[in-house]
């Protein structure tokens, strides 16, 4: 029952009514701007949290992503720029970085002379090591906001299907595919 003073909203909430947000029709385009913008909030998002979680060992998200893509393996420049959907420059500017700062080292890539391979080094793994604490809590929490882990792997499902859409759409040069 509303009281006096009472928003709709406030009395929505006090019913557990949940309120849609006016939305423009879902037509492709605005369901496409629309999810656009909730990705890019989104990445900025998880950008401002991995610097908070990296800080703390001397790292930023940059670093630390990069980082992380080599623990598994030595990768060239290129391949991490293609996983992580990021240019190849930006990726060597943070890779000379981890170099000089004894993070990583570059390698000799068997499969090409010039492209060398970036693998972390001690100091690096355990940098990477040290986020890993703060890392699973923020996870923790996350899935517990979001109501449990088939609810977070739905997300996850739902985002890596978004991507492979997206990349079937472009050509090898990153031209959107006409019809």
């Amino acid at each position: 029952m509303a009281g006096p003073g009472d928003s709709e909203r406030d009395v929505a909430e006090r019913e557990g009514v949940e309120r849609k947000a006016a939305q423009p029709a879902d037509t492709a385009p605005a369901l496409l701007s629309r999810t656009a913008l909730a990705v890019f909030r989104l990445s900025g998002q998880f950008l401002a949290v991995s610097d908070r979680l990296a800080r703390p060992v001397g790292l930023t998200a940059a670093r630390w992503q990069v980082l992380g893509a080599v623990l598994g393996e030595p990768l060239s420049v290129a391949r991490i720029a293609r996983a992580m959907g990021i240019t190849r420059q930006s990726v060597q500017r943070v890779a000379d970085l981890l170099v000089a700062d004894g993070l990583a080292e570059y390698r000799p890539n068997p499969a090409h002379r010039r492209a060398k391979l970036l693998a972390p080094t001690a100091e690096g793994r355990a940098a990477v090591g040290a986020i890993s604490p703060g890392h699973r809590g923020f996870a923790g929490q996350l899935c517990e906001q979001l109501g449990g882990e088939a609810e977070f792997a739905a997300v996850a499902d739902a985002l890596r299907r978004l991507s492979e859409a997206v990349e079937a759409l472009e050509d090898q040069h990153g031209q959107i595919r006409n019809r």
